[in-house]
């Protein structure tokens, strides 16, 4: 019986997403709830599995097409593996036998991670795994190149010749410390990146940038924090008492004290808001966000801090 696979619902302000990673190819035999593919949008990184044991019949959007929610994405047949498939599967499964017989164990890996391997002739198993059951990404490649690239930066800093594993496992870092060449790679920016850096260069072109020092003696909200931490965590379900909200409280003080610096030009109007929106700037794997309270100056300590 075939199945269609679509794209899940995607969050009311995310318009559309991107095929991040297919971890299927065409005829190969998955088991229920197995990882097929990554959709990356905005805001987050979806994942789509299998709904049953069989075999993925075709692939309607390839890695980097953009897709909305509902979209069919696959087809799925629900069963066991046709002769077809099998012997199509054949070649899939000696290079498999070739991979063990180098490294000792089976490595499940990205379609985009393996063609990273073989390109820069890499050992899978000199590889960090980030991915679900150990699976390799291409951001785990990318990461141990860039590591490999440092160690072998830093050992030509200090004369010392790197071990014939840092020569087997990093063309770039040959390149730039052995021939003096000006070693780059371009990687695309994912969708979060890619928004981050939008907002932000938008940011600095519509808004007036101001950065201030000042010292602050922090030593009776530490006070206070010691001496309530537990009471807040136990009164509020196990959220913990920090010092963003005292952060966030205190910037919703001064932009009442300061209405100025609460206001924004629209044509040649100023604007005086009444309300107090704070973004904190977090840092996260995937790139920097600034989640935004909005109304904060409504919003109690422990609501601040469950939202951070």
């Amino acid at each position: 019986m075939a199945i269609e696979i679509k794209a899940p619902s995607l969050p009311e302000s995310v318009p559309d997403g991107t095929i991040a990673t297919w971890y299927k190819q065409e005829g190969d035999a998955v088991t229920r709830d197995e990882l097929l593919v990554d959709i990356e949008t905005d805001k987050v990184l979806l994942e789509v599995v299998a709904p049953d044991n069989g075999v993925l019949k075709s692939i309607n959007k390839a890695e980097g097409d953009t897709i909305v929610s509902n979209e069919l994405l696959a087809i799925f047949e629900v069963g066991a593996a046709t002769a077809n498939t099998e012997k199509e599967a054949a070649p899939a499964k000696v290079e498999a036998q070739v991979l063990e017989d180098n490294s000792g164990v089976e490595v499940l890996m990205s379609p985009a991670a393996k063609k990273l391997i073989e390109e820069n002739s890499l050992s899978p198993n000199s590889i960090k795994s980030t991915g679900k059951d150990g699976r390799i990404t291409k951001e785990d490649v990318l990461k141990h190149l860039e590591t490999a690239a440092a160690e072998g930066a830093k050992a030509a800093e200090g004369n010392e010749a790197p071990t014939p594993a840092s020569n087997a496992e990093s063309s770039i870092a040959n390149s730039a410390a052995y021939t003096g060449a000006r070693a780059e790679e371009r990687i695309p920016m994912t969708r979060l990146r890619a928004k981050v850096a939008e907002r932000l260069l938008k940011a600095t072109t519509t808004t007036a940038m101001l950065t201030t020092f000042n010292e602050v003696n922090m030593q009776p909200v530490m006070d206070i924090r010691n001496r309530y931490k537990d009471l807040f965590e136990k009164k509020h379900d196990g959220t913990r008492l920090g010092f963003m909200s005292f952060f966030v409280r205190a910037s919703i003080e001064a932009l009442k004290h300061y209405p100025a610096v609460n206001a924004s030009i629209d044509g040649s109007e100023i604007i005086y808001h009444g309300y107090q929106d704070i973004g904190v700037a977090v840092s996260s794997p995937r790139g920097l966000v600034v989640p935004v309270l909005r109304d904060a100056d409504a919003m109690s300590l422990a609501a601040i801090e469950k939202k951070y």
